[in-house]
This record gives structure tokens, sequence and C-alpha cells, in this order.
């Protein structure tokens, strides 16, 4: 007994599919079925929404990207600096000497006939200490109907001076000033969209710090200042609202007495900025339904047309019995317009085709009974034949219309499959001249003795043109050369023994132009158009059978094709004696666009 043996694993990476590669694939129709059914589905509320989205993302870059922020900071800084430096000046300037017990009395140095120093100079060695009770007044009367917030530090780092707390008269008492609007908590609308505004524009400025009454050095404005130098900041309170700082030294003669801090109060920059967006978000709200009405009216100008399209073209599938009508927008001139025209030509060219099937069959039935009748016939009554004559007639009966049959068969058989095969061939250019020539000449060399000679003559080209040019045309060469033969054969059917048919082509406009001629009886005035029919034979008697009457036809459905038209008239001769002009033939004449035009 053989043991079943199990295959080896495969080992090599290449076989071995990834698992994650796997399930990304698997995951994949999926994910994008789910983006799909998330989708609008109706192109009103694409429209809609494409349009909303695209102002969306315009406001939230005006909000995002906007400078209206620093350019107000900017401003507010540039204005805090010139305020605290004339505060400063004015602080400067009520400062007093302290010199411990020296009096100095300038009018008494004057008269002294010591050498008399340089005020500046005799000033530069003494102390001018801010006090707290001058310069609290001096900062109310420049600070009043203001928000700013002044505090003066001396060189040791000492808050003396804050005009938070600075009263009447030069008291100094503290007061809670009033709390601020406090956000609204909660899930409500206010605090979701408080939280939104927070979120969205979020600042990344560091926050402030109070100042204590003793570590004014630890700031890095408040150094700088010291030390002499104009520093600005921006900073944010405990509420996360933006408040400027400007740090100005307080200087008299050179020597720094102390620093001025003023600052903004928060939420004064803040309201500004919350007024601003709340006018871009009442011109966005205003724009956007300004925009949902426009393309709530654009889109029913588009969809409403291809609803009744798409209505029109359903009653066209399910309809089997009576003609639909498609809605005419051509009027509009637009590409609604242009798919309108383009669906009621193609519902036309549809409807056409299926009454010209209903109509190939029932020639193709009528015209199949005809010979099936006859040879039912004879066969029929070649059992009742008493005589080798008689019989011999019926079997001549009965290969005659074998012979219909099998003639009528493949010319429907050529005919039913001509459209697809013009339309799956790919078109070509040749030269029609030269195919003339070549069918004349085959014609010439396998007629029969009975059969008329065929002549061929080529008109001149137009001015500046060769042959090639001139007579150059796009399409299937092999079935315009079946065009020639059909009506070659056909001309040479009505053609009297002894005689020559004629066939001449030339350049006619934008149009190459041939010809046949026979010497027939000629075609009625009545009949010119119907010889094009199916199955339509006006021939003389003794030829019944001997065409299927479809030649004339299918060269007309070849022609067509190829954008050409064909048609037949009769040739006449000079008038006789009674007035009238006598009918040496018909002539069919075929015309089909140039491949290059002159």
């Amino acid at each position: 007994m053989l043991d079943r043996v199990t295959p080896p694993e495969p080992t090599d990476r290449a076989d071995a599919e990834d698992p994650a590669e796997a399930a990304e694939r698997d995951t994949a129709p999926a994910t994008i079925g789910w983006i799909r059914r998330l989708a609008p589905q109706r192109l009103t509320t694409r429209i809609v929404l494409l349009n909303l989205l695209g102002l969306i993302i315009l406001v939230a870059g005006i909000l995002y990207f906007n400078q209206f922020r620093q350019g107000l900071i900017d401003a507010r800084v540039q204005s805090l600096t010139t305020q605290a430096q004339i505060i400063a000046a004015a602080v400067a300037g009520s400062a007093t000497v302290d010199t411990g017990s020296i009096v100095i009395d300038p009018d008494s140095l004057a008269d002294s006939n010591e050498e008399v120093l340089n005020y500046d100079d005799q000033t530069q060695g003494l102390d001018f200490p801010v006090d707290p009770e001058t310069a609290g007044p001096v900062l109310k009367r420049l600070l009043v109907n203001t928000t700013v917030r002044a505090r003066i530090i001396d060189k040791d780092g000492n808050l003396i001076v804050d005009s938070r707390f600075l009263y009447s008269r030069g008291d100094i008492v503290q007061s809670d000033l009033p709390p601020l609007d406090q956000p609204a908590q909660g899930f409500t609308p206010l605090a979701l969209w408080n939280r939104l505004v927070t979120w969205t524009f979020s600042y990344d400025y560091p926050k402030q710090i109070e100042y204590s009454l003793d570590n004014g050095r630890d700031f890095p404005e408040v150094a700088a200042a010291l030390n002499g130098a104009k520093v600005s900041l921006v900073r944010l309170n405990d509420r996360g609202q933006i408040i400027v700082l400007v740090a100005v030294p307080v200087q008299r003669f050179r020597a720094v007495l102390g620093a001025l801090v003023l600052s903004t109060t928060g939420g004064e920059i803040d309201g500004v900025l919350r007024a601003e967006r709340q006018v871009v978000l009442m011109t966005f709200g205003f724009v956007a339904l300004v925009t949902v009405l426009l393309s709530t009216l654009l889109a029913s100008t588009i969809a409403l047309p291809l609803r009744k399209l798409a209505a029109a073209a359903e009653r066209v599938r399910r309809g089997i019995n009576k003609r639909v009508e498609i809605p005419d927008f051509s009027s509009r001139g637009d590409e609604i317009g242009d798919l309108s025209g383009a669906v009621r030509d193609m519902t036309n060219a549809l409807y056409n085709r299926i009454a010209a099937i209903e109509a190939f069959a029932a020639d193709v039935s009528h015209e199949l009974k005809n010979p099936l009748t006859s040879l039912r016939s004879a066969v029929e009554t070649l059992a009742y034949a008493k005589t080798p004559e008689q019989r011999e007639r019926l079997i001549d009966i009965v290969k005659h219309d074998v012979k219909r049959l099998d003639r009528l068969i493949t010319d429907i058989s050529d005919a039913s499959r001509l459209d697809a095969e013009l339309a799956r061939g790919e078109a070509q250019a040749f030269d029609l001249s030269k195919l003339l020539e070549s069918i004349v000449s085959y014609a010439n060399d396998t007629r029969k003795e009975e059969q008329a000679e065929v002549t061929f003559e080529v008109a001149m080209p137009p001015p500046g043109m060769d042959r090639a040019r001139a007579y150059g045309v796009m399409g299937h060469d092999s079935r315009l050369g079946q065009v020639v033969r059909n009506l070659i054969d056909n001309a040479r059917s009505f053609t009297r023994p002894g005689t020559k048919l004629a066939v001449r082509v030339r350049r006619i406009g934008a149009d190459v132009e041939f010809r046949v001629d026979d010497c027939g009886p000629g075609i009625s005035p009545d009949n010119l158009e119907r010889v094009f029919e199916r199955f339509y034979t006006d021939r003389p008697e003794g030829s019944f059978g001997s065409n299927s009457g479809l030649g004339l036809s299918i060269s007309k459905q070849i022609v067509d094709a190829h954008r050409g038209r064909i048609w037949a008239e009769n040739r006449y001769g000079k008038a006789g004696e009674d007035g009238e002009k006598p009918v040496l033939g018909a002539r069919f004449l075929v015309r089909i666009p140039a491949a290059t035009n002159a």
C-alpha cells in the first residue's frame, strides 16, 4: 500500500500572499462601496454640497489666514508704546530728589565764585526715587477713560503702583472688577459653539503670570526695561484672552528710575476679533443662502431635463407597440440641448431601424413564398406527369425555383449583414478611379458573347490636382466595388446586344461622381425612386426570376453608409419632328465625398 504524500507548503515569499495585502485588497471594495453609499445620489444635492464646500473652504481660509489679528496687535503695540513713553516721562518728571540732609539751592550756586558745573553733571550722581503718592495721581489723570492697566516697578523690582487699585485723591484701595461673562457650559448650542470657536481659533501665545510685590526683575520685560530697553509682548490671561504688554524705562537725566508696564484689558482684542468673525460668518450665512438658492436653480435646469430624458428613454425601452416622443431641449443651445438632440436622433434611428427590419422581414417572407409555392406545385404535379416531356418541364421549373431561392437567400444574407460589416470595418483612403478601371477591365475580360462591352473614361482632374488626390475617397473599397458591379450587371441586363455600356468618373466640387450609362429602354419616370426599393423589379417578359431585386437596394445602402448619394435618370436624344425626345437608355449616378477637398 502506498502512503498518501502531502505536498510541501510553499516556502517562497513570492508565492505566499501577504496577509496585510490580502486584507487591504478585501477591504478596498468595501471601503469604496461605503464611500459611494455616503455620497449623495441626486445631482441637485451634489451641486449644492459642492458649492457650499467651496464656500466653507474659502471662509475657513479667510478666518484662519486672516492678518487682521496681527495687524490689530501691531497697532495696539504701537499705541501703547507711545502712551507708555508719555506716561513714563510724566512719572519721571514727578520724581523728587532724595539726597539725605543735603539741600541744593541752584541760585546760591550761581552766585558762587567757584566754577559752576553743568546742570546735568551736577545731577548725575543724585537719586530721583518715584513717589507712589505722586505717581498715582499722574497715572489716574493720564489713564482716565481708558481700559489700559499701568504698573510701575522700581529699580529693585518692587511693584509700587498699580492702576488697577488706584482710587480718587491718590487713596490706594482694592476693589474687585465685575466678573466677565462666563462661557456657556454643558451641551447647549451656545456652549458647543463656544467650544468650537475656542478649539478653532486657539492661540499659541504663552500665559501671563501676575506680578507680585517684589519679583519684578524675574520677568524678562521688566528686566529689559530696567536696563533701558523698550519691550512689547503678547500674552494670554487665565481665560485665554489676548493681552498686549509694553514695558518702557522710567528715565530722568539718563538715570533709570524704574519700569512702566502698560497692558490691555483681557478680551479687548478678542472682542474686536469676535466682532470681525461675526461679520464674516454673517456674510457667509447670507452668501450660503444665496448659493443654495442659485445652486438649486442651476441644478433644476440640469437635473430636471435629464430626468425627463431618462424617463423618456425608459419608456422607449419598455414601449413595444407605440412610438415614444423624446423631449426636445435643442432650443437651450447648451450640452443638455445637444444631448436631447442626440437622444432624439438616436431614438428616431432606432425606430426607423425597427421599421426597416419589420419591412425587410415582411418582404423576405413574401419573396420566399413565391418560389416555394412554385416549387411545391411542381413537385406535387410531378407525380401526375404522364409523358417524359411533362416530367422534363416540371424538373426545369424545380431547378429554376431552387436557383431563385439560392439567389434570394444569398442576397438576403448579404443585405442583412451589410450594416454590421460597414460599422466594424475601418475606412481607408483609396483612388476610386483606379477601382473603377480595374472592375471595368475585369467585366470586359469575363463577359459573355451576348453581353455588352463596357467602356471607361476618366475626366481631367481640376487644375492643381493630380489623379490620386482628385479621385481619392474614404471608405471600403470592396463594398464600393460591389456597387459598381451591381450597376454594371443591372445595366447589362437591360442593354441590347451589340451596344456598349459607358462608365465615366469625374470630380465635381468636393465630391467624386461616377455614372453608368446603358442603352436599354429606360426607366418610367414614376419608378425612378422605386428601383432602389427592396425586391422591386421592372423587367421585360421572359426574365422573371432572374434577379432578386436586392442589387440596387444594397447599392443604395452602401452609398448611404459612405455619406454619398445615388439616383437614376433617363438619357434622351434629340427631339424629333413631333417634338418628343427619344429615350436612349438609363443612367445611374453616384456621388461620394472626396477624401481631400480641393
